[in-house]
């Protein structure tokens, strides 16, 4: 066994360029003159006494890697576990480390020769490698590289996590061809977008495609009813049809079951036990926040003697192991080198668990323990800001209600004929809709 190893592990959900950080990471080190081994399934079988070298790792080489950076995936599949204290999950509040946990991580590693740790996750796997950082005390050095097609982790200068880009590329393949569908058939499509608790890709997604309309939880207060929600979205499609147009696309971010009520109000609403993660998060495609939106707006149009025909659909998990793109491609193969240039630096770069990112093209490492969120301890969330430029282009574009539609008596009394109101009764329904961002 070669005196310096590395190991690599994937945590968390898929996203594109998975493979090409661990393909670039690998031909680095190699010529470094590091021994390099991929750790299967994430922390799952690292935290146990079940973890077998021979079953549950495997030697990576030059030959191994060096065209899996085209292929979407993970060659060292990825799980959810991770080293978090259970017991601080479920009482909420601060998140603790599982020290049995840990100390079990750092004794298979130590055991399998790893002496410096590559992690590749979101923010869960992220605290994880903090855990085994601080814990190891420098005998196992740790680089962290975030990924998430959620683009909710706060790189510097709004840069974005990998496979951010290539799951927008794809996602506006899909709505193009849902608006056009939307046009052909005269219907609305009510399309929920992945992103645990912000509208990153939702919002990248609208913007690109120029969907109708998006909605994003950061437009809401902390907590909010599916009521809201639904007036916003109907108001578009009356908006819609006072143009003379029965079709459209929302797209709306799954993160917004997050602003409905904590685990107990969500399971009353639903009738039903909501599934959680490995990470103490609800398991959000087990909330239909799609057909619930759909039931109530369809409901409302009936209420008006009319059909609204709506179809649900859920984007997000063909997106996540797609091929990507050379954007993509390009900015991993430079996170992979990047990790192994943190990892051979002397000083505390490299003895503490650093995150590593790129700044205007070049290396620019952040130390774990620097993008904690004090109150929760776990890593800081990256949120759409609905003050800035891009998100009021994103805005422009979209048919929406908005204040002038108020102010312009004739434009009013078209949407209050639409709705089958006085314009006094539309203005007091749904006037309250242009204030629900910040940005009006």
């Amino acid at each position: 066994m070669a005196e310096k190893r590395i190991g690599i592990i994937v945590g968390g959900g898929p996203a594109p360029g998975i493979n090409g950080v661990i393909g670039a990471a690998t031909i680095e080190a190699i010529n470094h003159g590091f021994d390099v081994v991929g750790i299967f399934d994430g922390f799952k079988w690292l935290t146990t006494d079940r973890f077998i070298e021979s079953v549950h790792a495997m030697p990576l080489t030059i030959k191994h890697v060096a065209r899996i950076h085209f292929d979407g995936g993970s060659i060292l599949r990825t799980s959810r576990a991770n080293l978090i204290d259970a017991e601080s999950i479920v009482h909420g509040g601060r998140v603790r480390n599982d020290e049995i946990k840990t100390r079990q991580v750092i004794d298979n590693l130590v055991r399998l020769g790893v002496d410096h740790l590559i992690t590749i996750g979101g923010d869960d796997t992220a605290l994880s490698a903090r855990f085994v950082s601080e814990a190891a005390d420098g005998a196992i050095r740790v680089v962290h590289v975030p990924k998430t097609i959620d683009n909710d982790l706060p790189l510097p200068q709004g840069t974005p996590t990998f496979g951010f880009s290539t799951a927008r590329f794809h996602g506006t393949q899909v709505v193009k061809n849902l608006m056009q569908d939307s046009i052909t058939t005269g219907r609305w499509y009510l399309v929920t977008v992945m992103g645990r608790s912000v509208g990153q890709l939702a919002m990248g997604i609208g913007l690109a495609a120029g969907a109708t309309v998006t909605v994003i939880p950061e437009e809401f207060h902390e907590q909010t009813s599916l009521h809201e929600i639904a007036d916003v979205i109907e108001g578009s499609m009356l908006k819609r049809l006072s143009m003379g147009r029965p079709d459209g696309v929302a797209l709306i971010a799954e993160g917004l079951a997050n602003r409905l009520g904590d685990k107990e109000e969500i399971e009353r609403l639903l009738g039903r036990e909501v599934p959680v993660d490995a990470a103490g998060h609800m398991r959000l495609s087990d909330i239909p926040l799609g057909l619930l939106l759909r039931r109530e707006i369809e409901a409302r149009f009936a209420d008006r003697g009319e059909k609204m025909s709506i179809v649900t659909h859920m984007l997000g998990y063909e997106l996540r192991s797609a091929d990507p793109t050379p954007g993509d491609m390009a900015y991993c193969r430079c996170l992979g080198h990047g990790c192994v240039r943190l990892l051979t630096r002397n000083g505390t770069g490299s003895r503490e668990g650093v995150l590593v990112t790129l700044v205007n093209g070049n290396l620019h490492p952040i130390k774990l323990s620097e993008m904690i969120d004090a109150e929760t301890n776990r890593i800081r969330v990256r949120r759409v800001d609905i003050n800035s430029d891009i998100y009021r282009v994103a805005r422009s574009y979209m048919i929406r209600l908005e204040r002038a539609d108020f102010d312009n008596q004739m434009t009013l009394r078209r949407l209050a004929e639409v709705a089958k109101r006085s314009p006094d009764e539309f203005q007091e329904r749904y006037g309250q809709t242009i204030g629900v961002d910040a940005a009006t």
